[in-house]
């Protein structure tokens, strides 16, 4: 039994979004983390693996060789196994040639009865939500998004799901695919014992060469000419203004408010 999560290196945005003069983000300038819904997706299949000893998490990432950082740091915090989808002729990949990739990839490890795969709800990068859907349409697999709760039985998961205004219970029957959010755990550390075990660990790189056998894998479905959409341009947006805070009881703050307004001939 495997659980494999896919996960993405992903830009910090937390701090300031650098842009190169043609308008697409300059990610070399800006320091890489893990996807932090995706973190939640490797905790959920650890939660799992607690429950069920005997079942091995496998973290997948497509990305350049330098997420091999980020996905030793996943090793070190329990997961067991890691695999890089790596290549030129990845490169350029939108949503549906990338979910096109991991899919691929997928099917290359191949998927047993009780096998789920765990996605994050979205990347903080592109904000889509469309990969971890596109990769079970593509194999075929039932799948469940915005999971709060996650519960497995045999070959039954038991899914709480997260709606605008309120919850649904699903039952899904594995293999299957799970989007999580970040309600639905606390993403545990690196310990110790796994960063003095994590490079001992399988880890594997899939490049072109490794899966273009794969019936989804085609020249005209990977990289940027499988790809039916691109990013236009990509900007910070502007700096709003330092609001106003406003002091007092009620009716003072609203006498306060008023005189704004008419200062600014609003009223």
């Amino acid at each position: 039994m495997k659980f494999i999560v896919c996960v993405k290196q992903v830009p910090d945005t937390s701090g300031k979004v650098a842009v190169k003069a043609d308008g697409t983000m300059d990610r070399s300038s800006m320091a890489a983390i893990t996807n932090p819904d995706d973190r939640n997706a490797v905790e959920a299949a650890l939660t799992l693996k607690d429950q069920h000893p005997e079942a091995r998490v496998v973290v997948i990432s497509m990305g350049p060789p330098p997420a091999a950082g980020m996905l030793r740091e996943l090793l070190a915090m329990g997961c067991d196994e890691a695999v890089l989808i790596s290549g030129r002729e990845f490169g350029g990949s939108d949503t549906f040639a990338t979910s096109q990739i991991i899919a691929a990839a997928i099917a290359h490890l191949g998927l047993d009865e009780e096998d789920v795969i765990f996605c994050g709800r979205q990347a903080i990068d592109g904000d889509t939500a469309q990969v971890g859907p596109q990769i079970a349409e593509k194999l075929g697999l039932p799948q469940v998004t915005y999971a709060a709760d996650i519960r497995k039985e045999g070959r039954t998961l038991t899914v709480r799901r997260m709606l605008e205004d309120g919850y649904m219970n699903i039952q899904v029957s594995t293999p299957c695919l799970i989007t999580c959010i970040k309600e639905l755990n606390t993403p545990r550390y690196m310990t110790v014992k796994g960063i003095l075990e994590c490079d001992q660990k399988p880890y594997r790189v899939l490049d072109y060469a490794a899966l273009k056998d794969e019936p989804l894998i085609e020249p005209d479905t990977i990289g940027l000419k499988g790809s039916p959409t691109n990013v236009y341009k990509s900007f910070s947006p502007p700096v709003k203004g330092a609001g106003v805070l406003l002091e007092g009881s009620p009716k003072e703050a609203v006498a306060q408010l008023f005189a704004a307004l008419e200062k600014q001939h609003m009223i």
